[in-house]
């Protein structure tokens, strides 16, 4: 549950050069039939809707912070815990900054013959002003913080992360504004070249993640605001609630999928059997960093708890994000992922 730490896209046009986020359409072949897994390659695509690019944006700019910080304490006082933080308030900032960082990006094709220029001086430099200004935006009445030259260098490298990965990741996604429906399998589209697909095992899993970091992050700030009146609305999270979110995250929809689209369960059969299974996964995570003192969790104080690992006193928070669990696969059945080999060119 996100209290447990108390301890502390568009597609790519055609010219490479372009670059920019574009809307794009798989056309109908006159004649053709769709059949089989390919029907979904014949019906008409579009980029990602802006409040899903947004959503996903704030998702991702927790995680960088919950990274960063957790990876900063690790070195600092050897906490197998691995806290991060971040805050509601940064989710926003780093949806609006990404948004930019997207028009940004689309930019480059007036970099046309000067490549280097714009992936190793320009973006990087609007990256960095921009990550600035979210670090000083609180104290802007008060002493302009100082960059150290470490967070400097950090900055620069996620800038190339951003303009070499995320964006050209990203510009492969595709919006399908149809009703979902069960993806194809990754493996059927091998042989069928660029045609959409469904989103890759890895990428889902990488998605749930984050949403874990957000749900956390989210309700720990929350949780201190209520408690301890810190307005700053600072929450915090582990790093091993990733792995353990992301792969709580991916079964569950595995078993939406199965009980829903292969057995026609409607959602009141469905969730018994998701709340045992999550209970169990929180359990036996818990029982396991436990053992090397990183469990960042204890329930021991709360009413109906099992060994301070559960307690029944989160069923309302699990029931509530179960249903979202549902919500969140069916739009990411929505979305189709159309491979391309990216290449780095300066």
């Amino acid at each position: 549950m996100a209290g447990r730490c108390r301890d502390g896209p568009r597609s790519r046009s055609g010219d490479p050069a372009g670059g920019g986020l574009k809307s794009a359409r798989t056309p109908r072949q006159q004649g053709d039939e769709p059949s089989g897994g390919s029907e979904d390659a014949a019906e008409p695509l579009r980029e990602l809707p802006r409040w899903m690019r947004l959503y996903f944006y704030g998702m991702h700019g927790v995680t960088l912070d919950v990274l960063l910080s957790s990876l900063q304490g690790l070195m600092n006082h050897r906490d197998p815990k691995l806290l991060g933080f971040s805050s509601p308030y940064l989710c926003i900032m780093h949806s609006l900054t990404h948004f930019a960082l997207e028009k940004i990006y689309s930019q480059k094709r007036c970099f046309r013959g000067r490549p280097v220029v714009f992936h190793l001086v320009f973006y990087p430099s609007v990256y960095i002003g921009l990550q600035i200004l979210i670090g000083n935006i609180n104290t802007l009445t008060e002493q302009v913080r100082l960059v150290s030259g470490t967070q400097l260098v950090v900055h620069y490298v996620l800038a190339l992360y951003f303009a070499q990965v995320f964006h050209r990741w990203l510009s492969g996604l595709q919006y399908h504004p149809d009703t979902p429906r069960r993806p194809v399998p990754e493996d059927s589209a091998h042989d069928r070249g660029p045609s959409p697909r469904a989103l890759p095992g890895l990428v889902r899993f990488l998605f749930f993640g984050m949403h874990g970091f957000l749900d956390e992050v989210i309700f720990t700030s929350v949780f201190n605001l209520v408690e301890k009146s810190d307005r700053t609305l600072s929450g915090h999270t582990s790093l091993w609630s990733f792995l353990m979110y992301g792969s709580c995250s991916f079964v569950v929809e595995k078993l939406y999928l199965h009980l829903h689209f292969g057995r026609g369960w409607g959602t009141c059969r469905r969730l018994p059997i998701y709340i045992c299974f999550i209970y169990a996964w929180e359990f036996s995570w818990g029982l396991a960093l436990r053992q090397f003192g990183a469990c960042s969790w204890d329930y021991s104080h709360y009413p109906h708890n099992f060994m301070g690992l559960i307690t029944l006193l989160y069923l309302p928070g699990w029931l509530c994000l179960s249903l979202y669990q549902d919500v969140l696969s069916n739009v990411l059945m929505r979305i189709n992922y159309v491979s391309k080999n990216y290449k780095v060119h300066l």
